[in-house]
């Protein structure tokens, strides 16, 4: 029998007024502040319920002291075009970013190359029709078009989550998705798949099948901590910890590590009168990035900001204080692959005219 969606309890998200000013009580020196970095997940947007988060914003935030080299950004549902076919309406997305893009190679934002990468969406649904739209955002893209991300998260207990698009539930079990789907590895396209820790063992199913196609896992898989999978932290761990060792057996399948700072994982950062320091922040985190990396290994992983959605719990200069912390334990090569390299290969991106 299914589950009954339920009413998501959570708490509210600060606006993005009130994080810069919650933000402005605790401030850190950015550490290793030579160690190159790729925010290989990062939105933009403007509009009436999430404020305003355009490029500015965002090189207020990468300006912490980081030596951010470049950034991917993540489809988030920003911009779509009023006119024409709804399923073309998202190359609009892609339309927007790429100009962002442009604002950025200007070099009068700074030295990051934002949106170097793009990862757009498109309804897989639509079967092999999708081709129409992957093309047509290919060439929006101006070379930066790299993947898709259409959303397959579900679980009842968040399906009401403020900011939560709903998504139907078996959508990587469904034929249509899947026919889609196959359309990804010919146009040479990733796929960054958003779901929920529950629905893990399916995209394991999925991933087996469909070997010759590059997944990237976002925000470790989705671990919930809020409504009934709240007080539950060591169970939800174990059973998450199994299901990602199992995804990792799949070598088309990389993870990126961040994405814990939303309210979905319940480790409510949010609710205090400060922010957390970095320190605190990475012992929170660290089980979570050292069970993947042990089970992936540096080389098929990436830490992500999750900007500016993660920036309810800390501040962008804090989380990669954070992730630094953690992996202090690693080598440098390991370092270089978690920080920038693996979101260098699997986004092909080419930073020497940087």
């Amino acid at each position: 029998m299914a589950q009954e969606e339920q009413p998501f309890r959570g708490n509210t998200y600060r606006s993005l007024s009130e994080l810069r000013v919650w933000h402005g009580a605790t401030r850190e020196e950015a550490l290793e502040p030579d160690l190159p970095i790729v925010d290989p997940h990062h939105h933009l947007w403007e509009d009436n319920t999430r404020g305003r988060y355009l490029l500015n914003e965002l090189v207020e935030d990468i300006s912490g002291g980081h030596k951010i080299e470049a950034t991917v950004f993540e489809e988030c549902g920003a911009m779509y075009r009023s006119r024409g076919p709804r399923p073309m309406k998202p190359v609009g997305e892609i339309e927007f970013v790429a100009g962002v893009a442009a604002m950025s190679d200007s070099g009068n934002y700074g030295p990051t190359q934002a949106c170097a990468g793009i990862v757009g969406t498109a309804e897989l649904k639509l079967g092999d029709a999708v081709q129409e739209v992957l093309e047509a955002q290919i060439a929006a893209g101006g070379g930066r078009f790299r993947g898709v991300r259409d959303p397959v998260q579900y679980d009842p207990a968040i399906v009401n989550a403020p900011g939560q698009r709903r998504r139907p539930p078996g959508l990587l079990m469904d034929p249509q998705f899947r026919s889609g789907f196959a359309r990804l590895a010919p146009l040479g396209l990733t796929f960054d798949a958003w779901l929920f820790q529950p629905q893990l063992p399916e995209l394991i199913d999925f991933a087996g099948s469909f070997s010759g196609t590059t997944i990237v896992l976002n925000h470790f898989g989705g671990p919930l901590g809020v409504g009934p999978y709240a007080n539950r932290r060591i169970e939800m761990f174990d059973a998450w910890r199994h299901s990602i060792r199992e995804l990792a057996r799949r070598p088309n399948v990389v993870v990126k590590a961040g994405g814990l700072g939303m309210l979905y994982c319940g480790f409510d950062f949010h609710l205090r009168p400060t922010p957390p320091t970095s320190e605190e922040v990475a012992s929170v985190w660290r089980p979570y990035v050292e069970a993947t990396i042990e089970a992936f290994g540096a080389e098929r992983c990436m830490f992500e900001s999750n900007f500016p959605v993660d920036k309810q719990s800390c501040s962008y200069t804090a989380l990669w204080n954070a992730f630094k912390r953690i992996a202090a334990r690693y080598s440098k090569d390991e370092k270089a692959a978690l920080f920038s390299g693996t979101a260098k290969r699997v986004y092909r991106l080419d930073l020497t005219s940087a």
